[in-house]
C-alpha cells in the first residue's frame, strides 16, 4: 500500500482546480439525524455530540490504540504520525465503516459515501503542541467541496486538555487566507488563518470518550496545547460524497461505506489483515 503524506505540499495543491465553497447538506428522510441537526450543521458548521459507543467499547478502543501508539513510537513514529490508519490496520478500517458512525454521515450526503482518511491526533500529556486555526479543505485536493471530519474522542476531551474548538458559521465564508505557521507556534499542522473570530462565534467541542462531532469541511477550527496531566486522542475519520474527485492519488485511499460508487472513481479498498 502506497504511503501517503499527511499534508500535500502547497505546490501541490496550488496546481489544483477546486471547488472550495460550501454545498448545503441533507437527504430528505433522514435516519439518524435530526431535521434540526441538520439545518444546524448547514447553518454553523458542525453537529455535537454525538453519542456512539458505550464506555466498555471505547474502552476496548482505547486499549488497541494504546498497543498500536507503543508499537508505533518503539519504531520512531510519534502520537500525531499514525495517518490512514484504515489502510493498515483492520480494526480502525472496521470503525471507519461502522453503521453508527457512517449513518449520520449518510444523512447530510445521501447514500453514496466514502471513506477515505483515518488520523490519530493524540495530544500527549503537557506536550505543547497546538493545532493552529485552518480549514481542514485547504489540505485536501478534493473538489467539491462536499466531505466531513468525523472526531470520535478515545479519551474524556474538554478545556482543561485541550478540546477542539470551532469559529461556528465560519464553513459558508469560502476558502481562506492563510499563512505558513511559524516555528513558535509549535503547530502540529502548517497553516495559520489570523484573527478567526472576525469568521464567526468561538464555540468549544468538548466530548466524553465514545462521544462524536462531525465538522464541515471547510469550518474554521484548532486546538489548544495540552498542558494539563491528561492525555486527549481523538481518532478522525474523513468521508466524503461519492461524487467527490480526488488527485494526487488519494483516490486510492477510499473505501466505499455506504451504497455505490457509479463514477468508479474511488478504489474501494479490502479490509488490511
Amino acid at each position: 500500500m502506497k504511503d501517503f503524506k499527511i499534508i500535500p505540499s502547497d505546490d501541490e495543491l496550488e496546481s489544483l482546480q477546486r471547488d472550495l465553497s460550501f454545498h448545503p447538506a441533507g437527504v430528505a428522510d433522514p435516519k439518524t439525524l435530526t431535521r434540526q441537526q441538520i439545518d444546524h450543521f448547514n447553518a454553523r458548521g458542525f453537529i455535537a455530540p454525538l453519542d456512539l459507543f458505550s464506555d466498555a467499547e471505547i474502552a476496548e478502543i482505547r486499549d488497541y490504540f494504546d498497543d498500536l501508539l507503543r508499537k508505533v513510537t518503539a519504531s520512531g513514529g510519534d502520537s500525531y504520525s499514525i495517518s490512514s490508519a484504515h489502510l493498515k490496520y483492520g480494526p480502525v478500517y472496521d470503525i471507519l465503516k461502522d453503521p453508527r458512525i457512517v449513518d449520520p454521515v449518510a444523512d447530510l450526503f445521501g447514500e453514496n459515501v466514502i471513506g477515505w482518511g483515518s488520523h490519530f491526533f493524540c495530544k500527549m500529556p503537557g506536550d505543547g503542541k497546538a493545532v493552529a486555526w485552518h480549514q481542514d479543505a485547504s489540505y485536501w485536493p478534493l473538489s467539491p467541496s462536499k466531505a466531513v471530519t468525523v472526531w470520535l474522542a478515545i479519551d474524556d476531551a474538554d478545556q482543561e486538555n485541550a478540546c477542539m474548538k470551532f469559529i461556528a458559521g465560519s464553513h459558508t465564508k469560502g476558502h481562506m487566507t492563510y499563512r505558513p505557521s511559524d516555528s513558535t507556534e509549535h503547530n502540529v499542522l502548517n497553516q495559520t488563518i489570523d484573527d478567526p473570530e472576525q469568521y464567526g462565534e468561538l464555540v468549544y467541542d468538548p466530548l466524553k470518550a465514545g462521544q462524536a462531532s462531525i465538522h464541515a469541511d471547510l469550518l474554521l477550527h484548532g486546538s489548544d496545547a495540552n498542558d494539563s496531566n491528561r492525555r486527549r486522542c481523538g481518532l478522525t475519520l474523513r468521508y466524503c460524497s461519492a461524487d467527490v474527485h480526488a488527485a494526487l492519488g488519494w483516490n486510492e485511499k477510499g473505501v466505499q461505506v455506504r451504497g455505490t460508487d457509479p463514477s468508479g472513481h474511488w478504489s474501494n479498498q479490502p479490509r488490511p489483515e
